[in-house]
């Protein structure tokens, strides 16, 4: 983006984010741009070079969300506490006898917390890659970028609200008198396999929802059903013991067992379980990616 200025004025600071974007897009691209995106290679070695891009994209959403309301980013925070004290109203009295080792009033809030931490990550990036490409069509069509960095900037920004998240609740849990031991340096990991798991199935969805908008209507109320399929609010023992194979085949449940297990017990998570949520994670995110580069082109054509 060029601009003219009189003679003798100061140079206006490059600080505005589409000044940014365009100065880093004439620097990047090259004639055979697209070529090399083709690739998977040359697909993550531009995001490699857009990194500055990624980043300050990252900071300018984060700097928007603070700016333009009066509670700022503690509306990142306030909406999923809201939701976690409405269960924790409603239900406490029913579940909270059924959490073995945790001698506490508040231990059903706890547990609450802890589900929500993991289940918000991933919801998250999964909703918002679901319109990522229709939302930013414009942007795909004019400008020189590797997409890649769309999807890569908004699981970015949902892990910073998530470690905001993640400092809110742990002052709860210290005014609730529960105190996170050393497992809690196992949390990174368990976040890791939460985003590579959310960014596979999200960017498949949002590349299939420019060619077919009804998924961008259907994948929400399947969430609602993930959701309830999930234990973010109960107690995997609760099941009938006939059912519990079949809850098992939700690769969420082995994360966010591990994010009880982490924040509530102190202690490790299941391996096995989080390897296998592990290999679907990368599993779908190869796929996806895959999927993402192929259709990269035609995607274009439909926004």
């Amino acid at each position: 983006m060029y601009y003219s200025r009189p003679y003798g004025a100061p140079e206006r600071p490059a600080t505005n984010h589409r000044i940014a974007l365009y100065a880093a897009m004439l620097r990047c691209a090259s004639p055979d741009f697209f070529a090399k995106e083709k690739s998977m290679f040359g697909m993550l070695a531009g995001a490699w070079r857009f990194r500055f891009f990624i980043t300050s994209s990252i900071r300018t959403e984060l700097r928007i969300k603070f700016v333009r309301s009066r509670l700022g980013g503690l509306w990142m925070i306030l909406n999923p506490l809201a939701q976690v004290l409405m269960f924790a109203f409603v239900l406490s009295t029913v579940l909270s006898a059924r959490l073995p080792g945790i001698h506490s009033r508040y231990a059903y809030a706890l547990y609450l917390m802890a589900g929500t931490l993991g289940w918000s990550l991933f919801s998250e990036i999964v909703t918002r890659c679901l319109t990522l490409f229709i939302d930013n069509g414009n942007i795909l069509k004019k400008l020189v970028f590797p997409r890649i960095a769309l999807p890569l900037i908004v699981a970015g920004s949902a892990l910073t609200n998530n470690a905001l998240l993640f400092l809110a609740i742990l002052f709860i849990f210290g005014v609730l008198g529960h105190a996170p031991g050393g497992a809690l340096l196992l949390l990174p990991l368990l976040m890791g396999v939460t985003v590579a798991l959310a960014l596979g199935l999200g960017l498949a969805l949002g590349v299939l929802n420019v060619f077919m908008r009804d998924i961008g209507q259907v994948v929400p109320v399947v969430l609602q059903f993930l959701y309830w399929f999930t234990p973010v609010v109960y107690m995997v023992d609760i099941i009938p013991v006939p059912y519990r194979p079949w809850l098992f085949l939700n690769p969420l449940i082995p994360i966010i067992t591990g994010y009880h297990d982490v924040l509530l017990y102190d202690r490790a998570p299941g391996w096995h379980g989080l390897a296998a949520s592990l290999a679907v994670a990368l599993a779908l995110l190869g796929a996806s990616l895959t999927l993402f580069r192929r259709a990269g082109a035609d995607m274009v054509d439909q926004l």
